[in-house]
């Protein structure tokens, strides 16, 4: 039995490499949970793998849901070189229905992993080798990890401001703090007068 062995990139973070290993007929869903597993992401945003070119051109898209509408409009008719279709003519497959080897035509494969649409992150995937194995039991694994992704505050993580309470001490503190102990009141006097110019 075969297995790939991947390594992964993420341009945002210096020096962040995961050496990934999965079986050639495991299916692109299994990656996916390889990778968020390994990477450290949360597993519940969108997520696509675009199987490229060496040039990093999209060929292929394998998403983790069937995007296409089974419902029929009618679109507007566009030649096939229209620059102004909105049409993708890059064939879409399902993660949970395609096998990586059906997918790897090139001996250093390159795959973008791209994760949350809403908070974006591309990972670079290169295949590095192609190895056979008689214990499939110990597939799908990570095998090296270099550097972690920067936590990110949500806006959950964020405390309201209204559950924030401060006692009456903090608040005399902080006061004494910006007025250095102390204020002469007869320097505010003036504050409340009218001038006419």
């Amino acid at each position: 039995m075969y297995y790939y062995k991947f390594r992964v990139y993420f341009d945002e973070v210096e020096d962040f490499v995961r050496d990934v290993e999965i079986l050639a007929n495991d299916n692109f869903e299994s990656f996916h949970k390889l990778l968020y597993d390994c990477i450290g992401l949360k597993g519940n945003e969108f997520a696509a793998f675009s199987i490229c070119d060496p040039k990093w051109n999209k060929q292929k898209e394998i998403t983790l849901m069937d995007t296409s509408d089974d419902e029929v409009y009618d679109e507007p008719e566009y030649d096939e070189d229209d620059q102004y279709s909105t049409k993708s003519h890059i064939p879409t497959f399902v993660m949970c229905e395609s096998l990586l080897k059906d997918f790897i035509s090139d001996p250093h494969q390159h795959i973008m992993y791209e994760y949350d649409f809403m908070n974006p992150k591309v990972f670079y995937i290169e295949l590095q080798k192609v190895l056979q194995t008689d214990e499939p039991s110990l597939f799908p694994r990570c095998t090296y990890k270099a550097m972690e992704l920067p936590v990110q505050l949500t806006a959950a993580d964020i405390p309201d401001p209204d559950d924030l309470e401060l006692d009456d001490e903090d608040q005399d503190s902080e006061e004494d703090d910006l007025f250095d102990g102390g204020y002469d009141e007869d320097d505010f006097s003036g504050l409340n007068e009218i001038q006419d110019y």
